[in-house]
């Protein structure tokens, strides 16, 4: 491998692994993003439409480990390039969009941790955001004041520059609340309260649950609940424009864990949040604000409990009558995911022998034609051409190359056609939900 193309060793790592493990790196995908150009594209037209004060929904439809989570991994690295901050969570039993018991509100926590920008990527960015806006209303402000910054005039400037900032965000539900707390962060700052800081932290990331304790430790009468947390969503990527970002894009995964929820009124209430939501950033009721859901084709199309069960999201994001594997409409809300071709797969198993060879320090002896027998095996398995995904092949070749570098006697023709090499097995997860108890809960 050259060195210019080579990986560097962390990278590569954290690569093996996670692929190996079956799941998404954080880092490094630019080495092995193959296909979904296309995609990519489309999901990239609707960032520049929110940069210029628009909203955007998408659905991102597949079948397990066909690519979903990778490519929204991909957009969020584009994205925080461009200037974006990016908050991403996965649901699950505990993590919904709609809840009795604080379920939404655990996925608001969630997101707010997993604030990220290009300079923070691994999220916990909401001090250093709030931090990085005052400056720059410091900064503005020492550029039109006749004051010296520290003095009692110059607070005052600050505080009006603040409060003629945030009158945008007046407009909003919650909007003036937002603002004075944000202004109390700004007096805490000036202070150096770091007490009082860590206290208006706490009540951005949703952490207070009694409106008397919210009262107690910063003197509002409001706290962000599983009712209203996606209007601080929308508050937030206002804000995150006024502090100098280009845009917020939000990542929900695993929409599969609101098709599972048992009770159906339950089920009911969270796609009517996610209506909230599709129909806001369509109508031009949030601004700066890019949302994409990930889902499995089950999840959005069973008319019984998933998506299309709740009818004006379905009259909504049914797919027209011209659509068809191969030729998509991808500016459509739901962007559904093709299989990759065996031509693609036969590119990323090339990069990855590379990535690897680099990676253990040894000679990459896997020729084109290996290569091509390995694509052959993985897809002459019956119904490979509709259920194979990327992930079991990864899985698969990532193994054959780990076998290879431990045996170096070993060829890989012996290793193809032996019995001891198996396939990966497919993923197990399953929309499917025992049909005796799905509307009952314990």
């Amino acid at each position: 491998m050259n060195d210019e193309k080579r990986v560097p060793k962390r990278i590569a790592q954290t690569l093996t692994n996670s692929l190996k493990g079956g799941v998404v790196p954080r880092t490094g995908l630019p080495y092995i993003t193959v296909g979904r150009k296309n995609e990519i594209e489309a999901l990239l037209h609707d960032v520049d439409i929110v940069s210029e004060g628009g909203a955007s929904f998408r659905f991102i439809v597949g079948k397990y480990g066909s690519g979903k989570s990778f490519l929204l991994q991909t957009i969020r690295n584009y994205v925080m390039d461009r200037g974006f901050i990016v908050a991403d969570a996965d649901l699950s039993p505990e993590r919904r969009l709609q809840g009795t018991k604080g379920q939404g509100l655990a996925t608001y926590r969630e997101l707010i941790s997993n604030l990220s920008t290009k300079t923070k990527p691994e999220g916990g960015a909401v001090t250093l955001l709030l931090d990085k806006w005052i400056n720059k209303i410091q900064a503005e402000c020492m550029e039109e004041s006749k004051f010296l910054p520290g003095s009692v005039e110059f607070s005052l400037e600050v505080d009006k520059k603040i409060y003629f900032t945030l009158s945008s965000l007046s407009e909003l539900v919650h909007g003036f609340e937002f603002g004075n707390i944000l202004s109390k962060y700004y007096h805490a700052y000036i202070d150096g309260d770091d007490d009082m800081k860590m206290k208006i932290v706490r009540w951005f990331r949703g952490e207070y649950t009694r409106k008397t304790d919210a009262k107690e430790a910063l003197g509002v009468n409001i706290i962000i609940t599983d009712d209203d947390w996606y209007e601080y969503i929308k508050l937030f990527a206002m804000f995150f424009r006024l502090a100098g970002y280009s845009g917020m894009m939000i990542m929900v995964d695993e929409l599969v864990n609101i098709y599972k929820i048992p009770n159906a009124i339950t089920r009911q209430y969270n796609y009517e949040k996610m209506l909230t939501m599709y129909n806001d950033t369509l109508q031009g009721k949030a601004k700066y604000l890019g949302i994409i859901m990930g889902a499995t084709p089950q999840t959005l199309e069973d008319k019984r409990r998933g998506i299309y069960s709740y009818e004006a999201l379905r009259s909504r994001l049914s797919e027209g009558k011209f659509s068809r594997p191969g030729m998509r409409d991808l500016l459509s809300p739901v962007i559904r995911l093709d299989p990759l071709t065996p031509e693609e797969m036969l590119v990323l198993c090339g990069k990855l022998a590379d990535i690897h060879a680099g990676l253990y320090d040894y000679a990459k002896t896997l020729a084109d034609r290996d290569l091509g027998d390995f694509i052959k095996l993985e897809y002459s398995r019956i119904g490979a051409s509709e259920n194979i995904t990327p992930r079991e092949v990864i899985r698969d070749f990532i193994e054959l190359l780990d076998l290879l570098y431990q045996n170096p006697k070993l060829s890989i023709n012996e290793l193809l056609n032996s019995e001891g090499f198996d396939f990966a097995k497919p993923d197990n997860e399953s929309d499917n939900v025992d049909e005796n108890f799905v509307e009952f809960t314990l």
